[in-house]
């Protein structure tokens, strides 16, 4: 199983971005979604996480600009940027509490599941 972010670009000040995370392989279910950043020089942080009962939380410093959504596949996870800015340059990444997937005939739990990033660039 592998989560692929994709997406990300060079936009300027005041654009827009859509990033989507799609898990590949036997999904049966994937509980806990978020988006986390992480810039140059910076710790990771949580920028938005959805439940499976579309309960959304964001960071203060996207609330109004960014919405996270699940697809109708139950295997995707996207993020809306709107009116970027320069400090949200960042490299994304999607993350999972838990995928459950089929490997052959057996069930397998994964917690904690992280994808490669996709870079997102905002210029002033």
């Amino acid at each position: 199983v592998q989560l692929q972010a994709s997406g990300g670009g060079l936009v300027q000040a005041g654009g827009s971005l859509r990033l989507s995370c799609a898990a590949s392989g036997r999904i049966v279910s994937m509980n806990g979604l978020s988006w986390h950043r992480q810039a140059p020089g910076k710790q990771r942080e949580l920028v938005a996480s959805i439940t499976n009962d579309d309960s959304t939380n964001y960071a203060d410093s996207v609330k109004g600009r960014f919405t996270i959504s699940r697809g109708n596949a139950k295997n995707t996870v996207y993020l809306q940027m709107n009116s970027l800015k320069p400090e949200d340059t960042a490299v994304y990444y999607c993350a999972a509490d838990l995928i459950n997937y089929y490997i052959n005939h057996d069930l397998i739990a994964q917690k904690d599941y992280w994808g490669q990033g996709t870079q997102v660039t905002v210029s002033s």
